[in-house]
């Protein structure tokens, strides 16, 4: 038989009787948004594309008026020259500084990203949210039309209206978002359908609250997260995208440039040497998308509540 432990006062402590310290919340609430903000500082990959996101902004903003010259100011004494003090990416055939025009068509490719995704965000929920509240043969109706519309192949249907329509940039931002809008709208369409069987929506409805308001109050708001994460690879894409139109020469009109405008007039002059002029605007279409890509992985983590602790 096992020899009982003997017990003496000193093992104990007293309970304390006051009752607000037993209460007390060791650790302070947070919210959502908190929690998701402080678990994407972690992610020491996603901070790293969200800092060289916001330096493309900054570079795209003041880059063209740091070098001095202007992006469609032509010096064919100039032409060709390699990096140098002066051009501190170098100039190409027509003798345009390179630094100018890089940082120009970052400002162009950048806004066209963020149009493009906005607009995708604005009709891809609007008619994603319509079709799954309405439900039924509404929701049939509307799925099928965006189905026909996505089986389309996107690049064709961007190339076919930007022959039938003028070389610009507006033209190229509707160009992509004529069916680049339904991958979100049947993201929206599929986190409603979820969200509709809850009971916060059910109790919503009986006490009176039309759908219009439950999707904009409790909907919507309950499925930012994955419309987020979706808005941020949306971005690369659509910048992507407008570089292969302005490599097919479907792009901006000369003499304004983007990044795929830079790579289409560098590829004239690959045969004698000058490869800076196409690495500039590839690395940066690159930087862009990597920077992206990783910062909407990080933002995906994040906003998962599952992860939440």
């Amino acid at each position: 038989m096992e020899k009982q432990m003997n017990l003496t006062e000193d093992m104990f402590q007293p309970v304390s009787d006051n009752f607000k310290e037993a209460e007390k919340i060791a650790r302070p609430s947070m919210s959502y948004w908190a929690d998701a903000w402080r678990r994407l500082k972690q992610n020491k990959l996603a901070m790293f594309g969200l800092v060289i996101i916001i330096l493309l902004l900054i570079m795209a903003i003041i880059g063209p008026y740091l070098s001095g010259y202007s992006y469609y100011e032509q010096d064919f004494t100039k032409k060709n020259l390699k990096p140098n003090a002066e051009h501190w990416f170098g100039t190409d055939t027509s003798g345009r500084d390179l630094f100018t025009r890089a940082w120009y068509g970052a400002r162009i490719s950048l806004f066209i990203g963020f149009m493009a995704a906005l607009i995708d965000f604005l009709v891809g929920v609007l008619y994603g949210g319509i079709s799954a509240i309405k439900g039924g043969r509404t929701d049939n109706i509307m799925m099928r039309i965006a189905e026909v519309l996505y089986a389309i192949p996107y690049l064709l249907m961007v190339i076919l209206v930007m022959i039938a329509m003028k070389r610009g940039i507006w033209p190229i931002i509707i160009a992509m978002t004529i069916t680049g809008w339904i991958p979100m709208a049947r993201l929206v369409r599929g986190q409603v359908l979820q969200l509709k069987e809850l009971e916060f929506v059910h109790a919503a409805n009986a006490m009176g609250a039309n759908m219009g308001w439950i999707l904009r109050k409790h909907m919507i708001p309950n499925t930012l997260g994955p419309i987020l994460v979706n808005l941020t690879l949306t971005v690369p894409t659509a910048i992507f995208a407008e570089a292969t139109l302005s490599y097919l020469g479907l792009g901006v009109q000369p003499p304004q440039a983007s990044w795929g405008t830079l790579v289409n007039d560098a590829l004239g002059s690959i045969h004698i040497g000058n490869l800076y002029q196409l690495y500039i605007p590839a690395i940066l279409i690159s930087l862009t998308m990597l920077a992206f890509n990783v910062f909407g992985d990080g933002l995906r983590d994040a906003l998962d509540p599952r992860l939440r602790n």
